[in-house]
């Protein structure tokens, strides 16, 4: 398949429908709010369709859609608005809730660093291998190895202190 065809065959309504949730299942767990992480998500695939990329694989693409949600996610706390005001979402206290079946892995992973809930998900929710994720993320795999070890160990330990 060549890189021209990986961009006409596909939509962009059916790229859309086919990133949105890993988009903003990365964007949310940067954020930690629905609203940021809608917006985060918007930039995102408003960078996909105003520049024409041309992927070697769906791999690479997924790829791409990974590493620009967090890139994106790390611009959005930078932005003169979240510096200068205060979502409404905070005020209000509206945050999504997990459900109630994993809530307190959800809850627990969200208070891991950034850097840490990025190298989870990828691990466990799209199942990259340790190599992978050192290649989207530019960092070493022993990097990558030592912080899923240290973000196993803080889960373990907040699970312990709530007898889980």
């Amino acid at each position: 398949m060549d890189n021209q065809s990986l961009r006409t065959t596909d939509s962009v309504d059916e790229i859309i429908k086919n990133y949105s949730s890993m988009v903003f299942r990365i964007a949310y767990s940067r954020t930690k709010n629905k609203y940021d992480a809608d917006d985060v998500m918007q930039n995102v695939f408003m960078r996909y369709i105003r520049k024409e990329r041309h992927f070697e694989s769906e791999e690479h693409r997924k790829a791409w859609f990974i590493r620009t949600t967090i890139n994106c996610s790390n611009s959005f706390f930078t932005t003169s608005w979240f510096k200068n005001t205060t979502s409404f979402s905070d005020a209000a206290g509206s945050q999504i809730a997990p459900s109630d079946d994993n809530s307190s892995v959800v809850s627990a992973v969200s208070e891991l660093p950034k850097n840490m809930r990025s190298m989870i998900y990828l691990f466990y929710y799209e199942e990259y291998s340790v190599k992978k994720i050192a290649e989207i993320l530019g960092k070493s795999e022993s990097a990558v190895k030592t912080q899923l070890f240290r973000a196993r160990g803080l889960l373990k330990k907040k699970f312990e202190e709530e007898d889980l």
